[in-house]
């Protein structure tokens, strides 16, 4: 079965090339899809011309061919003559991208490109955590398993004061991001606040191989969770993922919090499921539409399915679930989706630079447009301020007593 399933994936990969980034590791929880791949571009521009050339990128490219209702052409000599310096161009690209109002179109330096292309590789350098930027303050979200992270006894929801003596107040989480990471077999200095006490800690580096699947079973129940679709081997691992809970009767699977990865792996897992039809819709500039339909792929999962979504499932998890719910294949449990229909493609830019840029939406199966909408899931079931202190998942609870009503009616 696996032999076959990766010659699937390969071929939807090649056809299609079109993924998502979310950035799983600079945790900026801005969920994209994109449409093509790039290997880093060396050339190099002066600031100037790099601001000129981006202009030139969103004219020819960007979805909206009334650039968000402006004479784009504006833009072209606003700033001649005033770009001087590699910041100068990135406040100039960054300004004249805002003007689009479109969250998902941004500008990437040298080193954020570099950070999404280690995201989709899955390793990072590091010492395993989770980050994001809670009104200022820099906390970590989630302790990756067997990291040196974990073996310093680091928290979820600690929050970072410095790294190796600098403050991170004020930095952005690429920056944070960059502190923490360094040579492997070498020491980073942690200041974190954990219940009003400083704790501080002496954590070494190491290659941190990025686990976007987990599963476990529970009787005759399969639980998989897919942290990400991010990775290049979360086929592979959901594949692993099936093999694990293949003795069960139903399966539960959590995308809470996953907000997107590579659309190739969305396609794939959803076409384990959906043997046949459309699977996603992409809409382009001036009406350009594109069907990606199921493979053959001779597997064939006719056990029960449930989805457990939340606020944070987006991008790829929204066309993972939103197809399975279109198709009736999947029972939906939990809260609204985040509502993130639109299309990126990563363009690798000069002077080793990148742009994340919307060039499409998609819409489910039925031709929904969930962008600003969300899917809604056939159980809504918010999880209560006190469950979350207890660490009590009554979302997961529900779902298991569910599945067994499913499978006992079988």
């Amino acid at each position: 079965m696996r032999r076959r399933i990766k010659a699937v994936i390969f071929f939807v990969a090649a056809a299609i090339t079109l993924f998502a980034v979310n950035a799983f590791f600079l945790n900026n929880h801005n969920p994209m899809l994109n449409v093509e791949e790039q290997k880093v571009n060396t050339s190099q521009l002066s600031p100037q011309k790099l601001f000129e050339h981006t202009w030139q990128v969103v004219k020819n490219e960007y979805y909206d061919p009334n650039f968000n209702r402006q004479y784009w052409i504006r833009w072209k000599n606003h700033y001649r003559g005033k770009i001087k310096t590699a910041d100068d161009a990135k406040v100039a690209i960054e300004t004249m991208l805002a003007s689009l109002d479109d969250p998902y179109s941004r500008f990437l330096t040298k080193e954020e490109f570099a950070e999404q292309n280690i995201s989709i590789a899955s390793k990072i350098s590091g010492i395993g955590v989770n980050i994001i930027n809670d009104s200022g303050k820099i906390k970590i979200i989630s302790v990756i398993e067997n990291t040196p992270a974990q073996f310093a006894d680091l928290k979820i929801n600690d929050t970072i004061l410095s790294i190796d003596g600098k403050k991170v107040s004020g930095l952005s989480l690429a920056e944070v991001s960059n502190l923490v990471k360094g040579p492997v077999n070498t020491f980073v200095n942690i200041d974190v606040l954990r219940n009003q006490e400083l704790i501080k800690k002496k954590i070494i580096r190491k290659e941190i191989a990025i686990k976007t699947v987990k599963s476990s079973v529970d009787k005759n129940i399969g639980y998989i969770q897919i942290l990400s679709f991010i990775s290049n081997s979360t086929p592979n691992e959901f594949l692993e993922a099936l093999e694990n809970t293949d003795s069960t009767e139903g399966l539960i699977i959590d995308i809470r919090g996953n907000t997107g990865g590579l659309l190739p792996n969305a396609v794939f897992v959803t076409n384990l499921f959906i043997p046949k039809g459309k699977i996603v819709s992409i809409v382009g500039r001036n009406n350009y539409h594109y069907d990606i339909m199921a493979q053959d792929n001779n597997v064939n999962i006719e056990k029960p399915v449930i989805i457990l979504v939340d606020g944070a499932s987006a991008s790829a998890s929204e066309i993972f679930s939103g197809a399975m719910k279109d198709y009736h294949r999947a029972k939906l449990i939990g809260t609204k989706t985040y509502g993130k229909g639109m299309v990126q493609k990563i363009i690798s830019m000069p002077n080793e630079t990148g742009i994340n840029l919307t060039i499409a939406k998609y819409l489910t199966p039925k031709g929904k447009d969930i962008n600003k909408q969300g899917i809604n899931p056939d159980v809504i079931l918010p999880l209560k301020r006190e469950d979350i202190i207890e660490r009590k998942d009554t979302q997961l609870e529900t779902a298991k007593n569910m599945m067994e009503q499913m499978i006992s009616s079988r």
